[in-house]
């Protein structure tokens, strides 16, 4: 990544493709800016509510920031606009981020965070679209998500709307068969208005076949750039948390002819050093004292 004194930062291209739009800094900061309250806020519902996922959210949300703040068509004064664009959260139990996110774009109210898993509120354990305008659909069965993705992608397109769809899987959820059905009649039916992330944090919950007598199995078993090219889709893989980088990848999807994935390198529980890269934190709920330190990390 260069940045120029005009302001101006240049993300390296996907392999194969044309440069990429360019970021400016002060872009940049607001997002990260935004990506770090978005953490805090993770931290604080899921602690208040003792219950939830926290890892996983935590290596999604620059992702998330890119695309609510910066790449996505969408008016919060209007959450049903026919032609806004979709975002389906397919790796479902990361639920906090979104909700974390769509309160800072301004499609929830702040004061909606804190009842997180409680009975009757509008922000469940896994997205419910029934709950909330702002949820485009509902998940949790892992890999259904994505497919539902497909047909509103291939929806949009059939009407002329200018809807893109993204679609955010773990990589975990990458083992699931239906990821590539779905992957497969994307291509076939060239529905390149069709993102898919894959928050490829490289832990699932309860870790990887064989990891502890085969090192790098998890890698061979995904084959997640060898698989994605041979179903024909665009690949981009970029690191998840440079936030430049994820944003030029992402604009760059608006004008693909082909469905795109974007393989984003992450870490379970970025941004707390107590959580990073420990599955551990899958889903542990803090005790005071950690929610403290964590927010404290965060500057909150």
């Amino acid at each position: 990544m260069t940045t120029h004194a005009s302001g101006v930062v240049d993300a390296a291209p996907p392999h194969g493709t044309e440069p990429m739009p360019r970021v400016t800094v002060a872009e940049l900061d607001r997002l990260i800016a935004t990506a770090r309250t978005c953490r805090a806020n993770v931290i604080r519902l899921v602690h208040h509510a003792g219950a939830g996922h926290v890892g996983g959210p935590l290596s999604a949300i620059d992702v998330l920031t890119a695309l609510y703040f910066d790449v996505m068509r969408l008016d919060p004064q209007r959450p049903l606009w026919p032609d806004r664009d979709r975002f389906i959260l397919s790796k479902g139990h990361s639920s906090p981020a979104l909700y974390a996110v769509l309160a800072a774009r301004g499609l929830l109210e702040d004061a909606t965070l804190l009842t997180f898993d409680e009975l009757g509120s509008p922000l469940q354990a896994h997205p419910d679209m029934r709950k909330s305008p702002a949820i485009d659909m509902s998940t949790g069965s892992l890999g259904q998500g994505f497919s539902a993705g497909l047909g509103i992608a291939l929806g949009a397109q059939r009407r002329g709307s200018p809807a893109r769809v993204y679609v955010l899987l773990g990589d975990g959820e990458c083992q699931e068969g239906q990821v590539w059905e779905t992957a497969m009649l994307a291509e076939r039916l060239r529905v390149a208005n069709l993102t898919a992330i894959i928050d490829w944090n490289g832990q699932q919950q309860v870790g990887w076949d064989a990891e502890s007598d085969e090192p790098g199995r998890q890698e061979t078993m995904l084959e997640p750039v060898a698989k994605w090219r041979a179903f024909g889709w665009q690949v981009h893989t970029i690191d998840g948390h440079d936030m430049a980088a994820l944003v030029s990848a992402l604009r760059a999807c608006r004008t693909a002819t082909a469905p795109t994935v974007i393989l984003a390198r992450t870490m379970k529980g970025k941004g707390v050093s107590f959580m990073e890269g420990d599955n551990a934190w899958h889903s542990r709920v803090m005790s005071d004292a950690e929610c403290a330190l964590a927010l404290a990390e965060l500057g909150a």
